[in-house]
């Protein structure tokens, strides 16, 4: 068979599959990326072939999960209907400041005890692992915009998952840097905060306001004629991403951060035009798309022996950052939080959804220093990825459904409405 044929015919049918089989899962206790890695695994196993192992194929790997993330990024900034606020947004800093950085720290702890990984190793995992994922928590975030689909849940969920990706970079880099130096100079602590942590997250915070106050002032702002806005054109969505994604990392900001702020930033200039949905539609049938790709890739990178380095420490490891850590992580974090819903607490604190962003991050480490673990890092991170992808897939649905059958009774709105 013509091998440009056989891409034909497989592109429709991903293509065909994207649209249907959301609306044919939406009220069974399944996912999409559940079919998707499941798919994967059976066509990777029975063509005998090549699988896409992302030991053999590191930076295909880093670019591929890099540009659904960002994808991804500019939908979740888009569709957050509640304006930015220190209080609105209470829960969502209480996870990036207190749950995040609980969650490198016992991850790492654990690697290091369970599995004897070094320092720098261990660091990677537990920021690799930490954030929780824009990709794969779409059944768990807010709706499209003006949908009202916002409560505190559902936006607290997607409000972190925009965030904590380039926020757990730092960690990424500071293993990186222990990795390449077996004693890190003096002062590093110093440097690492001034580069690494403060510079890259204020330039990726200030690209990504002056992206989007720009963008949103020439679609919403500009003489009639002159519009972005009187366009319709969805596809504006990607010029978002990648602009502000480019501009971050040409002055070495954080370009995660920024593509989310100026999504944020753009909706905020004109919060309520018709054309939100344009972009946002755009934005989310190009993600799912991009989606489905990299999780059938994932599936046949499992049916290629991925998980071959596992023993039942790997295991115990990857079981105890979904079960334990992330959400006793979660749960210190809201402590003192909406004290009459504890449902919403423990909900909050359950779906830390570990995905795509989780395989960018290791596969970008490991293209930039190396690490004599690669092999027990990726079984250790491709296991998790799985448990997530089935538990959370089966459990969000009648989660959610319960959550939002309880609100109904008690007239319970979002916090940020109030």
């Amino acid at each position: 068979m013509d091998p440009y044929i056989a891409l034909l015919a497989g592109t429709g049918a991903l293509i065909l599959l994207v649209a249907w089989l959301p609306m044919a899962l939406k009220e069974l206790p399944l996912s999409l990326p559940m079919f998707c890695v499941a798919f994967g695994y059976v066509a990777f196993t029975l063509s005998g072939g090549d699988t896409p192992s992302p030991l053999a194929y590191p930076a295909v790997t880093e670019r591929l999960t890099e540009l659904v993330v960002i994808v991804a990024l500019t939908g979740a900034g888009l569709k957050l209907d509640r304006p930015f606020g220190w209080r609105r947004w209470a829960l969502t800093w209480r996870l990036l400041g207190i749950a995040m950085p609980l969650s490198i720290a016992a991850i790492a702890l654990l690697g290091h005890w369970l599995l004897g990984l070094g320092a720098a190793a261990a660091l990677l995992l537990g920021a690799a692992l930490a954030p929780t994922d824009p990709v794969l928590a779409s059944d768990i975030q807010v709706g499209p915009p003006g949908s009202g689909e916002e409560d505190e849940v559902r936006f607290t969920l997607t409000a972190e998952a925009g965030l904590n990706d380039g926020l757990a970079f730092p960690f990424v880099l500071l293993a990186i840097d222990l990795s390449l130096n077996d004693a890190l100079p003096g002062g590093w602590v110093w440097e690492w905060l001034a580069r690494d942590l403060v510079w890259k997250l204020g330039a990726g915070i200030g690209v990504g306001l002056a992206v989007g106050v720009a963008l949103g002032w020439v679609s919403f702002h500009m003489p009639n004629r002159a519009r972005l806005s009187r366009t319709g054109d969805g596809f504006v969505a990607l010029g978002v991403t990648f602009l502000a994604y480019g501009i971050a990392e040409l002055v070495h900001g954080y370009g995660f951060v920024a593509v989310f702020v100026a999504a944020a930033a753009m909706r905020a200039a004109e919060r309520n035009h018709a054309y939100h949905d344009r972009l946002h539609d755009f934005a989310e049938q190009t993600e799912r798309l991009l989606m489905m790709l990299i999780l059938v890739l994932f599936g046949g990178a499992l049916a290629g022996g991925l998980l071959d380095a596992l023993d039942w420490r790997g295991t115990a490891l990857a079981l105890l950052t979904l079960f334990l850590v992330r959400p006793v992580a979660g749960g210190l974090s809201l402590a003192g939080a909406l004290p009459s819903c504890w449902e919403e607490r423990s909900a909050i604190s359950f779906f830390g959804i570990r995905g795509i962003g989780s395989f960018y991050y290791l596969a970008y480490a490991m293209n930039h220093a190396p690490f004599e673990e690669d092999a027990q890092l990726w079984s250790v991170l491709g296991l998790t990825v799985l448990v997530s992808i089935a538990l959370h897939g089966v459990t969000v649905t009648p989660a959610m459904r319960l959550l939002d059958e309880r609100r109904r009774p008690q007239g319970v709105l979002p916090l940020g409405s109030r």
